[in-house]
């Protein structure tokens, strides 16, 4: 599972480790996996970490040559690490930007791309994908981080397509506002003039978690964990997508500082 430090993502180890899973965590912050490792071993779960940033090919290599490069058959892939990054487009830090694409969509394609062969061999395996409601229409201010999710959304369908002849499930896990780091890392906040997103009430990441797993095991290739999520994704199917981004813009327009 790749960015297991915070999050979602510790939501969805501890919540895979409660149904007996044996563990292969990865993300930037080798002390918090550390952390985490240690929480779970202790009620009883193996677990392995892998330190990796992802922005770095030779990291997402490094990820398989000590999973399935060293002979361990790995079942589940959770492609969930992600970031964003709030602002007016042209004003906005490039790297941040850059540093978007490559881990939101080339590390998962990367990523997805390793592993995907054993699981075809063993005509066997679970793969999920963390889109976000944000997938489903553009969001002005938000824009390249809308747009990643939505390659991730798309992606994963029609992966799932691709798999399902090899009895391999592929998720795509849409989560609304989640409690979470992903606000603090993106600039996120009220006092900036996303109060559109910043205000609305967040959903328990251990309740994403839960729901996104069960979809995963069921088969569901699009799951919103979120009633007001799938409010949203009805909505932009029912309205022209100006009037949508039109009104979006306006909620998340940043406030001009003084």
């Amino acid at each position: 599972m790749t960015g297991a430090s915070a999050g979602i993502g510790v939501a969805l180890a501890r919540e895979l480790a409660r149904h007996g899973a044996k563990l292969i965590l990865t993300a930037r912050r080798r002390e918090r996996l550390e952390a985490l490792a240690n929480e779970l071993t202790v009620q009883g779960t193996e677990v392995r970490i892998i330190s990796a940033d992802l922005t770095q090919p030779q990291d997402r290599q490094a990820i398989y040559d000590q999973t399935v490069g060293a002979g361990l058959d790995i079942e589940i892939l959770v492609n969930n690490a992600g970031l964003g990054q709030y602002g007016e487009f042209a004003t906005l830090d490039l790297n941040q930007e850059l540093e978007q694409v490559r881990v939101n969509c080339e590390a998962v394609v990367h990523l997805t791309r390793l592993f995907v062969p054993e699981m075809v061999k063993r005509r066997r395996g679970w793969i999920m994908v963390l889109s976000s409601v944000a997938s489903f229409q553009p969001i002005p201010y938000l824009t390249t981080y809308a747009a990643t999710k939505g390659f991730d959304r798309f992606f994963a369908l029609g992966l799932a397509e691709e798999l399902a002849p090899f009895g391999i499930k592929v998720s795509a896990l849409c989560p609304g506002p989640t409690e979470s780091e992903f606000f603090a890392v993106a600039k996120v906040h009220r006092e900036s003039g996303a109060g559109a997103m910043s205000g609305r009430p967040r959903q328990p990441a251990e309740e994403v978690a839960r729901i996104g797993l069960k979809a995963l095991a069921h088969g569901k290739r699009t799951k919103i964990p979120c009633t007001a999520g799938e409010f949203t994704a009805l909505a932009v199917r029912l309205l022209p997508v100006g009037l949508i981004t039109f009104a979006i813009a306006k909620a998340m327009r940043p406030k001009k500082q003084a």
